[in-house]
């Protein structure tokens, strides 16, 4: 299952983006699993920016390992403005990082995606 990682509040998108891109990259589960994605450029352009992050879940728990990664990522003090959504087919879930104290991050991402990710759509 492919999981897409939205930024869509932010004070810097594109240094956000590439900070959670890093984080990622340093869980071994997600090894090799991380990318940046975005739209196609349109004719005349050379490229298009990249906005979003797809990470490729395996199995065995990569839904608990992403969502705790992301909750300590949102958790640090300069990411207290962000806004994240996760997608995946059609199930999505809006993260925001001034409530991530207040709620199970785990058990809100595990619920919307754990289905997903046992084929159980």
């Amino acid at each position: 299952m492919d999981v897409k990682l939205m930024i869509i509040d932010s004070a810097s998108l594109s240094s956000d983006l590439e900070s959670l891109s890093t984080w990622l990259r340093d869980e071994l589960e997600f090894a090799g699993r991380v990318k940046f994605v975005g739209p196609a450029p349109r004719a005349g352009e050379l490229g298009a920016p990249q906005d979003a992050l797809e990470v490729a879940l395996g199995s065995g728990g990569a839904i608990s390992v992403l969502a705790l990664s992301l909750k300590g990522w949102l958790s640090q003090p300069r990411r207290a403005d962000v806004k994240l959504k996760i997608q995946s087919g059609d199930r999505v879930v809006e993260l925001d990082a001034k409530h991530v104290k207040d709620r199970d991050v785990q058990a809100l991402v595990e619920k919307t995606f754990d289905d997903a990710a046992s084929g159980d759509e």
